[in-house]
C-alpha cells in the first residue's frame, strides 16, 4: 500500500473526529513540550554556570570542605568545619613551595544591612585583597582593606551597586556607616555593576575582612572555601596535587579516602556541573516522560474504539481484497501519524514556553542567561511519539487486521 494513500486515509479518519484527536494526543503534547521545556532550562543554567566558572581563570584551584562528592548523597559532606585558620596560615607559609601565588579565604552568609530605616539583605564576604588578584575585582570607588585591617578585625565594607543603590541612593556612600548586626561599619569602597563574578553576585554583596566576619557576623572559626591561584597555567594539575599533600599532611590523613576536603581545578568543578546539571535534567526528564506512557495508554484506548467504530469499513475492506497486511498498516500509521502530530506540536509549544522561561530568568536570574534550543531533545522527542504510536498503536491494528469480514459486515 503506497505511502501516500496511507496518508490521505489516515488524515480524512482522524479529520473525522477532531475533537477526540486534539485530546487524544493531549498527553502526548504535554510530555514532549516537558521534556524540551526542562532540557532547554538545564542546558541554559549549565551554560551560565559555566561562564562564571571560566570567570575565576584557569590558573584557579578551589578547595572546600568535605570528601569529594561521587553521587548525590554525597553532597552532605561538604558542609563541614575542615578547613581552618592553622590551614590558611599554613597554605601561605608555603605558597612558594606549593606553586601558588594568591590565596583568598572565603567566609559567607546572608545577612540584613540597615542604614537610617533602610535594610536589605545581603551576601556578606569575608575574604582579603587577594580578591582583587584572583578575581580582578578592583573598586571604582574608594580603596580595598589591606593585611592591617585583617589583622585588627576592622569594622570595613566594601560594596556592590545594588547594595548602594537600595541603602544610599543616588548618594555618596563612601565614609558612611552601615549597620551589620549591631555593630557599625565604615564603607570604605564601592563597586559599580560587576554582575556574576566567579561565584558571586557582586551587585548584591559586601566585602568585609575575613576575620571581622568570622568573630562579628558568622560566628564561625571555619572557612567555607580557599579560592588559589596556580603560579603556571601548564602546572594546575601539580599544584593541585601538592595542595593536596600539603593539607593531608596537616590533618594527618595517610588514607585518601578520610580526606576531609577536596581540591578542585577549572576542569574539575567544570565536571561536577555536568554530573550535577546530568543528574538533575534526567530525574525531571523521567518525571516528563511519564505523560508519554500515559499518552501512549490513551492512544492505545482510542484506537480500539476506532476500531470497534469501523468494524463495518474493515469488512467492507477486506470485501474488496484488502489483506490483513493493509488493515494492520492502515491502523499503525494511523497511531503513527497521530502521536507525531502531538510530538511536533510538543516540541513547538516547549520550544516557546522554553523561549519565554529564559526571558523570564534573564531578567530574574542573570542578565547572561541565554536561551538554548535543545535540537537532540527535539529530535529525540519526535522519534519517541512516533515510537509510542507504533508501540501504542500495535495491538488496536492486530486487532483490526485479525476481524472476519463476513462477521465485520454484520456488526451492527
Amino acid at each position: 500500500m503506497r505511502i501516500s494513500y496511507l496518508s490521505k486515509s489516515a488524515i480524512t479518519s482522524l479529520a473525522a473526529n477532531k475533537m477526540r484527536s486534539i485530546l487524544t494526543i493531549l498527553g502526548i503534547v504535554i510530555g514532549i513540550a516537558a521534556i524540551i521545556l526542562v532540557q532547554a532550562v538545564g542546558s541554559g543554567a549549565r551554560d551560565l554556570i559555566l561562564n562564571q566558572i571560566r570567570g575565576l581563570g584557569s590558573k584557579t584551584i578551589v578547595v572546600e570542605p568535605g570528601r569529594e562528592p561521587k553521587g548525590p548523597s554525597d553532597f552532605t559532606s561538604i558542609f563541614l568545619d575542615s578547613l581552618k585558620e592553622k590551614d590558611y596560615k599554613s597554605l601561605i607559609e608555603q605558597s612558594a613551595s606549593l606553586g601558588v601565588t594568591n590565596i583568598m579565604p572565603i567566609v559567607f552568609a546572608p545577612v540584613p544591612m540597615t542604614v537610617g530605616g533602610e535594610t536589605k539583605t545581603v551576601n556578606v564576604i569575608g575574604t582579603t585583597d587577594s580578591i582583587e588578584r584572583v578575581l580582578g575585582l578592583y573598586p571604582d570607588e574608594g580603596s580595598f582593606f589591606g593585611e592591617d585591617e585583617n589583622l585588627s578585625r576592622a569594622s570595613v565594607v566594601l560594596i556592590g551597586s545594588e547594595v548602594k543603590k537600595d541603602l544610599f541612593g543616588d548618594g555618596d556612600a563612601l565614609g558612611q556607616k552601615i549597620r551589620i548586626k549591631n555593630r557599625n561599619y565604615l564603607v570604605v569602597g564601592a563597586f559599580s555593576s560587576k554582575g556574576q563574578v566567579g561565584f558571586f553576585n557582586m551587585d548584591e554583596a559586601a566585602i568585609v575582612p575575613h576575620t571581622t566576619a568570622m568573630e562579628y557576623i558568622t560566628g564561625k572559626n571555619y572557612y567555607n572555601e580557599f579560592i588559589l591561584e596556580a603560579e603556571d597555567e601548564k602546572n594546575v594539575e601539580q599544584t593541585k596535587q601538592n595542595i593536596i599533600a600539603a593539607l593531608r599532611d596537616l590533618h594527618g590523613i595517610d588514607d585518601p579516602e578520610k580526606d576531609d576536603f577536596h581540591v578542585m581545578s577549572q576542569e574539575d568543578i567544570v565536571k561536577r556541573v555536568d554530573m550535577i546539571t546530568g543528574i538533575l535534567s534526567a530525574l525531571l526528564v523521567s518525571v516528563a516522560a511519564v505523560s508519554l506512557i500515559v499518552g501512549g495508554v490513551g492512544i492505545m484506548n482510542i484506537m480500539l474504539v476506532s476500531v470497534t467504530e469501523r468494524t463495518r469499513e474493515i469488512g467492507l475492506r477486506k470485501a474488496l481484497g484488502a489483506t490483513e497486511k493493509n488493515i494492520l498498516s492502515q491502523f499503525i500509521f494511523e497511531a503513527v501519524l497521530l502521536t507525531a502530530t502531538g510530538g511536533a506540536i510538543g516540541v513547538s509549544l516547549g520550544a516557546f514556553l522554553a523561549f519565554v522561561t529564559s526571558l523570564i530568568l534573564s531578567k530574574v536570574v542573570s542578565q547572561n542567561w541565554v536561551f538554548s534550543f535543545p535540537i537532540d531533545a527535539a529530535l529525540t522527542g519526535l522519534a519517541v511519539s512516533s515510537l509510542v504510536g507504533l508501540v501504542f498503536g500495535f495491538y488496536p491494528a492486530r486487532q483490526a487486521a485479525k476481524k472476519n469480514p463476513i462477521e465485520a459486515l454484520r456488526y451492527e
